[in-house]
């Protein structure tokens, strides 16, 4: 039986997501803080899906646990999809929330078309290669300043006109029911049962470790 799931990140408000989604299964969720120093995965992919089966298959092979990781980011129309999968690293590799934030404000200046996109990807990948994949969206707009003091990332400026405010002005419950990532999140736990028993499957099986991109599985119980 899977007791331990290794979440590939060190950020806490990921990890505190994830627990809270994931709290009435019994698994124990870690993340990448809980261990040592160890070497990053190269995002150089080229989609979300890319990027978080990279870093969920990186994860897996060096502790040998079943590891989830997530590739996520903003998506803004007028700015032919950019920041994209350069959304944390928008304004630099070691650019703090802020500085994005501020560049993405300086590019969207005169800009009548607002319109944006959060998109998350989850993927789920075990030692010997295959994955399972999750996606989710959330549709909203760039406001000109910035407006509350929850979240992180681009959520002071992500307007969401169903809850009638940005991203950091919810509450998480409120955020978790309606982003990108808690809409993905909810379909992983809709299917968390399967997706137990997937894993429990793939760590009996004694394969050698695939490449990367040749083992993404579809998730269809039926098998």
């Amino acid at each position: 039986m899977v007791s331990i799931l290794i979440l590939a990140t060190t950020n806490k408000n990921k990890v505190k997501e994830f627990q809270e989604m994931l709290k009435d299964f019994p698994i124990e969720i870690r993340s990448l803080a809980d261990f040592g120093p160890l070497p990053e995965a190269i995002e150089d992919g080229e989609t979300f899906e890319e990027n978080a089966y990279k870093k969920a298959i990186h994860t897996a092979r060096i502790l040998g646990f079943p590891a989830i990781a997530d590739d996520s980011g903003l998506v803004v129309e007028a700015l032919d999809g950019a920041p994209g999968v350069y959304s944390a690293r928008y304004a630099g590799d070691k650019a703090t929330d802020k500085e994005n934030v501020a560049k993405l404000l300086q590019e969207m200046k005169r800009v009548d078309n607002r319109k944006a996109a959060f998109r998350c990807v989850l993927s789920i990948a075990v030692p010997s290669g295959p994955a399972l994949t999750y996606e989710g969206s959330c549709d909203g707009v760039i406001l000109e300043e910035q407006r509350g003091e929850s979240g992180f990332g681009y959520d002071p400026v992500f307007y969401f006109d169903d809850l009638g405010k940005t991203f950091a002005e919810c509450t998480m419950e409120e955020k978790n029911k309606v982003s990108h990532r808690g809409k993905a999140l909810a379909e992983l736990k809709a299917e968390f049962p399967q997706v137990l028993k997937w894993l429990d499957q793939r760590l009996a099986e004694v394969k050698p470790p695939k490449p990367d991109h040749s083992e993404f599985e579809h998730n269809d119980w039926s098998k």
